[in-house]
């Protein structure tokens, strides 16, 4: 009998050990994932040239860092600045030019750039027809359908059109009143003799024969902070350790993309391209590769900031002239880089 109450209440210790020890580990595991800090991502547009940006995510390089990011597109500059600024993400994927548009305004919380994705622009110049030998001679008098009128691609695009000596309002009929998610789908239906598109869809239209790349706006603009990562000077001044995470996770992310093939850098994006092949999406991380699109850090200097000011100015959309400093805080970006 007594023998059997031992081995009865060995049991009943084992039992309480094990149910303790499970309970223990679920609360740790709670405990790990109320530790990952939700933080909200709104895009200007879904794109390859951000392969950085879904390699931080694909790769769990923002949970390493304690993160949980949620990623939502907002087609067009002027939608993400208005979902930044009325609280509906906590960070913005968006041209520069748009932290100068609100500051202009007169904003008392500024939306200061924190972290550069990508350095040039990402347009690519597409012809309806296939062209032999390219020449920006042959836009001249032709129908050109651009981007919406003050944002970057638009900007960049006339930047370079008069730098080959092209009027953008005497030279060529421009057609500027098309919403930007739906330029593709004007071009493709018959608007137009030339277009300015983004890729993947510039790959995907010469693949299906109708339109063909001629000609790289990115490489023809030079170094500009053409997407940055911004955040109201409000947020980033009470949750500093969360933008350091965020940068940090980032760089990790440049780093990735500069130091693995285009097709692996594809493969490990593919699940936010559904629809796009394999191929086709590795030929445009090369591209993109190639050309220096990909900024390797996350670092925006005074010299990308002041030439961003010099192609808004040529465009005539620069409102007014802006300091390095007070719009771009590089205490982040210069901390991980040098971990």
């Amino acid at each position: 009998m007594k023998k059997w109450m031992k081995v009865s209440f060995s049991m009943f210790l084992i039992c309480v050990l094990m149910v303790s020890l499970a309970a223990c580990n679920s609360d740790s595991s709670e405990n790990k994932a109320k530790k990952l800090e939700k933080v909200r991502i709104a895009e200007v547009t879904r794109s390859i040239f951000y392969a950085p940006q879904y390699v931080a995510l694909a790769k769990g390089f923002f949970k390493d860092e304690g993160l949980d990011v949620t990623l939502t597109t907002t087609p067009g500059g002027d939608k993400t600045m208005t979902t930044l600024l009325s609280g509906g993400a906590d960070i913005a994927l968006v041209g520069s030019e748009t932290s100068i548009y609100v500051y202009a305004q007169g904003s008392n919380d500024p939306v200061i750039n924190f972290a550069q994705l990508t350095q040039t622009d990402g347009t690519f110049l597409v012809a309806r027809n296939k062209i032999d030998h390219f020449s920006w001679d042959l836009l001249k008098g032709k129908t050109f359908l651009g981007q919406r009128k003050g944002g970057m691609p638009q900007m960049v695009g006339e930047f370079v059109l008069k730098k080959h000596g092209i009027d953008p309002r005497k030279d060529l009929n421009l057609i500027q009143n098309v919403d930007y998610a739906n330029i593709a789908n004007a071009f493709a239906s018959g608007t137009g003799e030339f277009v300015q598109l983004f890729e993947p869809t510039a790959s995907i239209f010469e693949k299906e024969g109708k339109g063909y790349i001629v000609a790289s706006f990115g490489k023809e603009s030079g170094h500009v902070p053409y997407t940055t990562f911004m955040a109201k000077q409000s947020y980033i001044k009470e949750n500093k350790a969360t933008v350091e995470k965020f940068t940090r996770a980032i760089y990790k992310a440049q780093q990735w993309v500069n130091t693995h093939s285009s097709e692996e850098v594809a493969k490990a994006v593919m699940t936010y391209f559904p629809d796009t092949d394999l191929d086709i999406m590795t030929t445009v991380v090369e591209r993109y590769k190639s050309q220096g699109s990909f900024a390797t850090d996350p670092i925006l200097d005074e010299e990308e900031w002041n030439n961003l000011q010099n192609i808004m100015k040529e465009a005539g959309e620069l409102p007014k002239e802006v300091d390095h400093k007070t719009l771009v805080n590089t205490e982040f970006a210069k901390k991980v880089t040098k971990q």
